[in-house]
This record gives C-alpha cells, structure tokens and sequence, in this order.
C-alpha cells in the first residue's frame, strides 16, 4: 500500500490528506506549527474548489458553517455601481461558489482528518530537508528538544505555504516571478456594510484607496482588505487603519463605528516555482505558485492542484496508471498557472488598482463582459464557465478499466 508523507498541514494538504484517505492510502502530515494558523486569510471557494471539498467529503460541512453570497459588485470609491454580477455563486448550481474564512475550514478539514484512521496529523514538527532516489522519499524533521528524525514514505507532497521548506530544500532561493510594489491589509470587522447598499461582494477601483469588501460569516462579519503604502511598517499600518477605514468606507466610520478583530498586512507576489515535481517529490498551493489574492485564484488554485495530486496518487494506488501521470501534474499544473492563474489575477489586482473607474466600461474587457452579462445569457454562460478554466481532470490519462471505474465512483 502507498505511503504518503504531506508537509504542510493548512487547508490544501489537509484536503489532499482526505482525498488519499478515501483512496485507501495512508497520509502523514507533518507541520511545523503547534496548531492550525487562525489568521485572516482567503475565503471564497470557486466552484473549481467545491468540486475538490465535495470530492474530499466536507463541502456539507463548510456549507452549513458558510454562506452562499449573493452579487458582486465593481464600484468607485464613493460607493457608486460601475457594473455587477448578479447571483454570481449561481446559487442552483452544485458548485455554487461558497464562502467560509480559512482558519475555519481548515477546523472542518482537521476534524475529518482526525476521523480518518488513514490520516495522521502531526504538530511541533519542522521539516529541515527532503530527499528521494528510485526507492522511496524521505524528510529530515526537527522535533521538540532540536532533534532530528528521518522519516520516510513513497512520495512526498509540499503543501508548506509560500516559504515551503519543500521548495527551498529542491530549488534554494529560486522562485521565479516578481513581488509587487504594494501591501495588501486583511482586516476583520464587524460593520453594516450592506445598510450602505453594499453587495456580499465589492471591489473598489481607486489608485489610492482599492479595496475588496465581502461578507464572510452569517453572522455579518465582513473582510476588508485594502491597498497600503509599502514604507509602512506593520506598527504604522495598524495606527493608520482608523484613518484609512474612515476615508474609504462608506459612512465615513470611526472607530467605535465597527468592531475590529484582525489587521494583517503582507506583500504580494506572482511566482511559480521551476517544477512542481522533482523524483517522489511533489509541490502544491502556495508551494508551488503564489498570486495576489484578488480574486481567490491563490485559495482556488491550490485546491485544484491537490484535487489534481490526488486524481494522479489515487490511479497509481489503483493500477490504473503509471508514475509518468506525475510528469503530467508537473506539466499541466504549471500551464494553468501560466495560461490562467498569473494573468487573470495580474488583470484583477491592476483593475481595482491602476484603473480609471470612469473608463473601466470602455477600457476594460473583463468588465465590458461583465456588463453585457447583465442582458445577453450566452455571455453570462460564458462568464459562468470560465470559473473552470484552471481545472483539468487527470482521470482522461487512467487505463480504460480505470477511467471507467473513475466515472462510474463519480455519480
């Protein structure tokens, strides 16, 4: 029986846990946090990404802690509608796009997890180096007291995050691709955006004070994340919020206007590391690519890619294809990265940034489409399809026996 070793235990090496373990093939996952990260991160899931929690046995969970968010709305600063897409989750579908904050899938993924005797959570350990020949793979990990353990498996998938030991283990510091010039803060906060007429989901395009701001739990919290000058240290960044807040959204609030739980800023990239497999070695989600998070390519694509992992792990398991599958995970997986995850979020994040909102019905495609959407079906079919365009199903390269096997498990 397959072994498989998964660095990295957040959202998407979790998921990819479950999805082996369904398989009937036993995952360890090694972190080096003592617990699951709490904070204030990604929470919309495409419906590329409910196909991948649903095949993962959890989308009835994240549905019930979650919500189905209704339109989302492009608008200026001063809160006026450019153009929007209605229903844009489409409700009635399956895949309908749903959302719930990370830290709190990752609670729903962590306790399937720990429901499954096939998967092995472990905490407090670090892997320092990874390693594989012909035979099998292997991870170097310090443990409590500065100790070193080796451990061993069949393959090992880094879901380590954008600083993925994984990674710099099989490339050093090599990470191609640019950070950008900006911070992006991810705040928390309870305030009645939609008493303003604020939709579940808002991009503002300003060149100074963008923003997306999008209801995240039922019981109104919203996310708020915003543009912030780069020479800002984190300590400044928390002191300007109240005037940033104040100047940008609706009602000009103060601070005893809202509730404010987490102010986190980062910077933000477009990399792709050089290969996504190297021997028994696997990278995925952050650690293998890493976008800006307007969007939710970044949160949707990882997800895809271990979705992907597992449909190749899972045939090899089977007998229904060979390891060259993995060959082909490296391949497509980095094309859907290149084709489609680094262009539209690049052209997300310059549309709410570096645009003209007066001219954005005239000069930006995405958005024109977006308003003809609103009146022609066949565009909105279009636009509604286009959710899946980083997908690519790995089932096509099984055997016969295993293609068949593969589909008749789906229905």
């Amino acid at each position: 029986m397959m072994q498989v070793l998964v660095v990295g235990a957040g959202p998407s090496g979790l998921a990819l846990a479950l999805l082996l373990a369904k398989a009937g093939i036993k995952t360890t996952l090694l972190d080096a946090a003592p617990k699951l990260d709490d904070r204030p991160r990604a929470a919309h899931y495409a419906p590329s990404a409910i196909r991948v929690l649903k095949a993962a046995g959890v989308l009835e969970d994240v549905r019930s802690a979650g919500l189905i968010p209704n339109h989302m709305t492009w608008r200026k600063v001063d809160g006026s509608v450019i153009t929007s897409i209605k229903d844009v989750a489409q409700p009635s579908s399956p895949d309908a796009l749903t959302v719930l904050p990370l830290n709190m899938l990752g609670e729903v993924l962590l306790r399937h997890c720990e429901e499954n005797s096939n998967v092995t959570v472990l905490w407090n350990k670090k892997v320092m180096d990874v390693g594989s020949d012909e035979k099998g793979a292997w991870a170097v990990v310090e443990v409590e007291g500065g100790k070193e353990e080796r451990w061993t498996a069949d393959y090992i998938c880094g879901c380590d995050g954008a600083n993925s030991q994984v990674r710099k283990s099989l490339f050093g510091n090599e990470f191609p691709g640019k950070t950008w010039d900006a911070q992006i803060i991810a705040t928390n906060v309870y305030y009645p955006l939609d008493k303003f007429g604020y939709d579940d989901i808002n991009f503002i395009i300003d060149n100074e004070d963008y923003y997306m701001a999008a209801k995240i739990t039922q019981d109104g919290l919203w996310r708020v994340s915003y543009g912030e000058d780069t020479r800002l240290t984190p300590e400044e960044v928390v002191a300007h919020q109240p005037a940033k807040y104040e100047r940008m959204l609706p009602g000009n609030p103060k601070p005893g206007d809202y509730k404010l739980l987490n102010v986190g800023p980062y910077r933000i990239h477009q990399r792709m590391a050089p290969a996504f497999r190297v021997g028994r070695i696997m990278l995925a989600a952050d650690a293998a690519h890493l976008c800006n998070p307007f969007g939710g390519l970044g949160l949707t694509g990882g997800l895809v890619d271990v979705g992907n992992l597992a449909e190749c792990l899972v045939g090899m398991e089977k007998g229904w294809a060979d390891d060259s599958i993995l060959t082909k995970y490296d391949e497509i997986r980095r094309q859907k990265y290149q084709e489609v995850i680094n262009p539209i979020s690049s052209d997300n994040f310059l549309r709410v940034s570096a645009t003209d909102p007066s001219q954005a019905l005239v000069k930006d495609q995405f958005l024109m489409m977006v308003e003809k959407a609103r009146t022609d079906k066949a565009t909105r079919e279009e636009l509604d399809q286009g959710v899946f365009a980083v997908c690519h199903d790995f089932t096509q390269y099984y055997t016969k026996a295993g293609r068949e096997a593969s589909a008749a498990a789906r229905l």
